[in-house]
């Protein structure tokens, strides 16, 4: 399986979002109404859009990056290592600026990839390029390229195998291939309440890198080969 990827030519990535604003009450009026009727058929019966507003940061209208980790795998004399680095902060236009920025700094061949990305990821950080007028970087422009011609990797989409039914959370596909949990904290689940309560951005930039080393490791358990030690994965400024 991806014999014929270079790990040295991708980028791991994974992103993390929150709703645009701490509450629902903060919600300004002409999107309370949208959000009502966004969430419709999401919401259990009797739950209100406010009781629902915590997840906004799942869709790109009503949400917002905090966090972006990239991942790049490196060469450790005869092993592999991988170096990690993050952009993040209260300022989604400068977290997206940079993170374009570091993309241009590598040729077209390089392939981005993230665990669920092409349903989240990537078109969530295309969306919100867009709203804050900034140009979508050649590595996640999709429109007209033949699907050989789009190098995203996506894990979940190479676990599925075509099999469009089910979710497999990276998780679970991590405790199936005995790599480290990267949900030793906090979940997604939690990020809203730590960002907007807790306020405490360094623990969701941890949360977030430890997802880019499994996703990384799961791309080498894809290529049967052996995990990245600890002492190689170095977090860079």
């Amino acid at each position: 399986m991806l014999e014929n990827v270079d790990l040295h030519q991708v980028l791991v990535l994974d992103i993390e979002t929150v709703p645009q604003y701490p509450s629902f009450a903060d919600v300004p009026e002409k999107f309370t109404e949208l959000w009502a009727k966004k969430t419709e058929y999401h919401r259990r019966e009797g739950e209100t859009p406010g009781e629902y507003y915590s997840r906004a940061g799942i869709w790109a209208e009503f949400g917002k990056i905090i966090c972006i980790s990239v991942g790049i795998f490196t060469k450790q004399q005869t092993e592999t290592g991988l170096r990690i680095k993050s952009f993040a902060g209260d300022d989604e236009a400068i977290i997206l600026q940079n993170f374009n920025l570091l993309l241009k700094k590598y040729s077209g061949s390089i392939f981005l990839c993230a665990h669920n990305g092409k349903e989240f990821d990537f078109p969530y950080l295309c969306r919100r390029m867009l709203i804050n007028c900034i140009q979508i970087p050649e590595q996640l422009k999709i429109s007209g390229k033949k699907p050989w011609e789009v190098q995203h990797l996506d894990t979940l989409e190479l676990w599925k195998f075509g099999d469009y039914k089910n979710y497999t959370s990276l998780n679970l596909l991590a405790a199936v291939f005995n790599i480290p949990t990267p949900k030793d904290d906090i979940s997604g689940s939690d990020v809203h309440h730590v960002y907007w309560n807790e306020k405490n951005l360094s623990r969701i930039v941890t949360y977030c890198q430890k997802d880019v080393i499994t996703t990384a490791q799961l791309l080498l358990k894809f290529k049967c080969q052996p995990l990245i030690a600890d002492d190689l994965i170095s977090i860079v400024d």
